[in-house]
């Protein structure tokens, strides 16, 4: 490495056209030395406005940069030998945006540095993050169960993936030997694992991915014809039915789910309350209180409260980080009750009779006619979420394995092609032979939890406590418990 004082002079060539005003509105450049343009740091000193002489990157800072990013690609992001010197590498203090035209401006929003997010935002962001598409399977999965089963199973998952999500953040600080402050979970897994835990977390992250990605195929082509349904009703002026309720068969945002808990809330004052319990034996109407197929119930919760692959992440933003634990536990805790709010109030409110709870869906929009107001803005905040949402989904699948497997994102139209024909080829074939939701959710929420949710923590912390010489039997048989439920809860699934 060159030394400072050559490596941090004469980045930045001032280039001025006599002829024009300088400003970001009328630079000149030749096109042919475009890519030189791309600098990993600007002085200070540099940064430009709209009445400064014009600064240009030279090829010098260009090629720092690249040699950085070069150095980058070497090693895993978990080891430190080819990181760049912190006279190199600019301070979170120094961070600047810039064009590819060679102008750098103060970006901010950064200036006072990462770790800025106030209690009530890191709140909010895992509030936000973990709200998914499940929410419209949990009145399903609450049938499934029982009305009394389900809510104690939705409270005993939120406890169980709470403590799970704790155990992962604080897996870095049980590594001494090296400096953790900026590994991700998988790098966690491979330091004790190896290349076991690298590819095998990296295929659970995939499961959850592309099984998001596919229970978002299978609800947008649900609600765009239940839109398009709504629209030629409404205009040959059909009405398909006086119900409240129909039994056909057939990530949201925050808007979204704001707009869900209304639509609830409102049905429920219209209908009323419709409960009986019967502990064990089931009516016409209504379903017993206690019921063997809860462990849908399970698997559809583990995706439900699953966010264990990028808490850390999350958390890193915190600006009182001895608040992290108590931040997460708000955030669980609102989750558990938007999940029991929404769940409880469809299914007491789901009209028994003259409808059987049974025909409550896996959707619980289905159960609504295709003529309802409420449920037609309720799809249509759903489905421009969706939208927007599914290329980043395939973005971060192709990030992951392509990166992983080819070490380069984007290695050849070829591969991305046949990458994105396979992934949506798996959603079409869903959404005409499997379309649904609570299955598809229940699966692929037991595989991915199996590994990020159950295994890993458990048994990370379990070597840990070995290896400090701090293992005894309540911990070891309350971690190997986890495990097996976490094992149980994937299995009972191809049995329900």
């Amino acid at each position: 490495m060159e030394n400072t004082d050559s490596d941090s002079t004469h980045l930045l060539v001032p280039e001025v056209d006599p002829e024009t005003h300088p400003g970001p509105g009328n630079i000149q450049f030749d096109p042919s030395d475009l890519r030189s343009k791309r600098p990993f740091y600007i002085e200070p000193t540099n940064i430009v406005s709209i009445d400064d002489v014009l600064q240009r990157v030279s090829d010098h800072a260009s090629a720092m940069n690249k040699r950085i990013h070069y150095y980058s690609r070497l090693t895993a992001p978990a080891d430190n030998a080819l990181v760049a010197p912190d006279h190199v590498v600019p301070g979170p203090e120094e961070c600047y945006v810039y064009s590819p035209l060679g102008s750098a401006y103060t970006l901010q929003s950064c200036s006072q540095g990462p770790g800025k997010n106030t209690s009530l935002v890191t709140i909010f962001m895992i509030w936000n993050t973990i709200m998914g598409t499940s929410i419209l399977s949990i009145p399903w999965g609450i049938k499934q169960a029982g009305f009394t089963t389900g809510i104690c199973v939705i409270v005993l998952m939120g406890l169980l993936t709470l403590y799970c999500c704790y155990r992962v953040v604080k897996s870095r600080t049980m590594i001494s030997s090296v400096d953790t402050t900026t590994w991700e979970y998988p790098d966690v897994c491979r330091h004790y694992f190896g290349s076991f835990g690298q590819w095998s977390s990296l295929l659970f992250s995939l499961v959850s991915l592309v099984g998001a990605m596919i229970v978002y195929w299978v609800l947008m082509s649900n609600f765009l014809f239940n839109t398009g349904k709504f629209i030629f009703n409404f205009v040959h002026h059909v009405n398909d039915t006086d119900a409240a309720l129909s039994t056909n068969d057939s990530n949201p945002g925050t808007v979204s789910i704001v707009f869900l808990t209304f639509l609830v809330t409102v049905k429920a004052v219209h209908l009323g309350f419709h409960l009986e319990f019967h502990w064990l034996t089931p009516t016409e109407f209504f379903v017993p209180e206690i019921r063997s197929k809860f462990p849908q119930l399970t698997g559809v919760l583990t995706l439900a409260f699953f966010i264990h692959n990028c808490i850390i992440t999350l958390l890193k933003n915190n600006k009182n980080q001895g608040n992290n634990m108590r931040d997460l536990s708000i955030a669980y805790m609102l989750v558990t009750l938007t999940y029991l709010y929404i769940g409880i109030l469809v299914f007491a409110s789901f009209p028994s009779p003259p409808l059987s709870k049974d025909c409550i869906e896996q959707n619980f929009l289905d159960n609504f006619p295709n003529s309802d107001i409420l449920s037609f803005v309720a799809r249509i905040f759903l489905l421009f979420q969706m939208v927007t949402v599914y290329p980043l989904l395939g973005y971060l699948a192709r990030v992951q394995l392509l990166g992983q497997v080819f070490g380069d994102a984007y290695p050849s139209i070829f591969h991305v092609t046949i990458l994105n024909l396979v992934i949506v080829g798996a959603g079409v074939s869903m959404a005409c032979l499997y379309p649904n939701i609570g299955g598809i959710i229940r699966y692929s929420g037991a595989a991915c939890g199996l590994a990020f949710v159950f295994f890993y923590p458990s048994l990370i912390y379990i070597i840990s406590l070995r290896q400090e010489d701090r293992l005894t039997w309540p911990k070891l048989i309350f971690h190997v418990f986890i495990i097996v439920l976490g094992l149980a809860n994937l299995i009972t699934q191809f049995f329900m």
